[in-house]
Formats: C-alpha cells, structure tokens, sequence
C-alpha cells in the first residue's frame, strides 16, 4: 500500500510539473499597452554617422525557448552579435558578441545551462575589424545592453577600450551573480554612465550620448538590474531600437510574449519590469512601424544591418 500511494503521489507530483511546463510554453500574450501618442524625437545625426552588423556566433534554439507560443519544431539560430557604430564624435561597438576566447569563457557558466547550450563561433568582432583595415583609435566604448556572457565575451579582445554601464549593472557584475562570472573574470575598463531626467519614446530617464540624438539610451531593467536599451538614429532617417534581451525573438514584441517560464526564471532577474518594457516597446512599434525592432538574439533584426 505505501508503494502503491509513493507511486500514486509522484503520478501526481509528475502530471503538475508537466501542466506547468505546458502552461509555461504556451501562448500568454501580454495585455494591449495603451497606445503612445507621442511624436518621434528629434535627431540631427551626423551625415558620416552609420552601423555595421558583427555576427560573431550562433547557439541552436527553437521558438519555443524563445518565447510563449513558439514552435518546438522552428528551429532557429539565436545571434550572438556586435554592432559598430560609426560616429564622427567616437565610434561605438554595442555589446560584443562572442570573442577569441569563448570556450574558456563558456566552461564558467553554470553546469545544466552548459548541458543545455550548444553553440558555434564565428569570427570574433576584433578580428574582423582588423580584418577591415579598421583603426581602433577611433573606438570610443563599448556599450553593454546587459553584463551577460554571450554579450560580453569579446571584450577580452579590446584591452583599454572603455565599457560603458550603468552603475546598476556594474554592480550586478561586480556580485555574486554566476551569470556575470565572465564579466567579473575579465580585466574590463567599466566605465559608469548615469540617465537624465528626459522621458524618450514613453521611458522615463534617458541619456543623449553625443547630445544629437542619433544615439539615445534608456533604462530598461528586468532582464537584469541594469539593462538597457540604446535607440539609434541614421542620417537616412532609419531608427533602430537595439532591445538587447528584453526579448530574444521579434514574436516578444509583435505578439506580446515573455519568455517561458523556465526561461524568466533562469534569465531574468525581475519578470514584471520585463513585462512593463515588453508593453512600452510594443506600444512604440504600433506608433512607429518603421522602427526597426532588434532583440539580440533575432537574426532577422540583424539582416536589416549592412554588415562590416
């Protein structure tokens, strides 16, 4: 009879688990924002000003890992990416992608997420802006969207070369966190930037990087403590919003749909600011549908990107 009710009882214990898995993968969009009336802010980006998609890898997903109501059957390659901004006042690199020395890197990462990951290298971004012919005194930073591994990797490859935070995610990388065990373990120049009290597109502090408004950062906190977003504006009157992990695919954005739930709980450090920026962004590409909306892990954002 005990063996009978030990059986009955991890039946039963089995068949919760696997509602809440289900319950967890499938779709749950997110309620409609309320609409952004607002206008587009004003840019003045100058005429040399341009960006450059970096791929420095992939890791092996479907839809379903990335967000609710994805296919187990889409199978997807998730970017791991750099881009290179060119500015007259300083260029820019806008996370880092992965760098020479990812393998290293990955065996800090927590055992089942390693079990669970598999991924591919391309060339790293430093090597392919030699490659370029191109000079790095014109590098101004590197600015994070987030102190993860996947997005700061290839810092190891730029020495000197100042990484631009918020004082928030310094100190996420700085703790005990062991998402951010390769940001601790690199000999990184972090260099803290602060917001302004200027609403931008609906979010309520921002920073006006060379004060023209062709790059534009706000604070976007959930996925980690420091998140962000940076909003670009090109002289050809193209805007971009590089959301970093906010979201991993478009569908996070376009329809609504966090992460599942076994992804939130692992990846993101607070679900319901998540939730609050998904719904601001989303109302801003309702507003603007000419924005191009670029998860850092999308291909597809990407491939609207001139590459180096």
């Amino acid at each position: 009879m005990k063996f009978k009710r030990w059986v009955l009882s991890f039946a039963g214990l089995a068949a919760v688990l696997l509602l809440l898995l289900y319950q967890s993968f499938t779709s749950a969009s997110l309620p409609k924002p309320e609409a952004f009336s607002g206008t587009m802010p004003i840019a003045t980006p100058p005429a040399e000003m341009a960006i450059f998609h970096l791929p420095t890898g992939t890791t092996k997903r479907s839809a379903a890992f990335g967000y609710r109501g994805g296919s187990y059957f889409d199978k997807r390659d998730f970017s791991m990416s750099a881009v290179l901004v060119k500015h007259p006042k300083g260029d820019l690199l806008i996370d880092a992608g992965f760098g020479k020395e990812i393998n290293n890197q990955f065996s800090m990462m927590p055992l089942m997420f390693r079990l669970g990951t598999s991924f591919e290298k391309a060339v790293p971004a430093a090597e392919q802006l030699a490659r370029a012919g191109y000079d790095l005194k014109n590098l101004h930073g590197i600015l994070l969207t987030h102190g993860h591994w996947d997005h700061i990797s290839g810092i190891s490859d730029f020495p000197e070369i100042p990484v631009l935070v918020t004082a928030d995610e310094h100190r996420f990388i700085d703790g005990d966190s062991p998402w951010t065990a390769v940001a601790r373990s690199l000999n990184a120049n972090y260099t803290e930037y602060s917001f302004e009290e200027r609403p931008y597109l609906g979010f309520p502090k921002s920073h006006d990087l060379y004060g023209d408004g062709s790059i534009v950062i706000v604070s976007s906190p959930g996925h980690t403590p420091g998140s962000v977003i940076v909003f670009l504006a090109l002289p050809n009157s193209r805007r971009y919003a590089m959301v970093g992990d906010l979201v991993w695919q478009r569908e996070g954005i376009a329809l609504r749909e966090e992460k599942p739930w076994l992804m939130r709980r692992s990846a993101d450090s607070d679900a319901e600011q998540v939730r609050e920026n998904i719904l601001r962004v989303a109302a801003i590409a309702t507003r603007f549908p000419e924005m191009v909306i670029v998860p850092a892990h999308d291909s597809r954002g990407f491939a609207e990107i001139p590459q180096l």
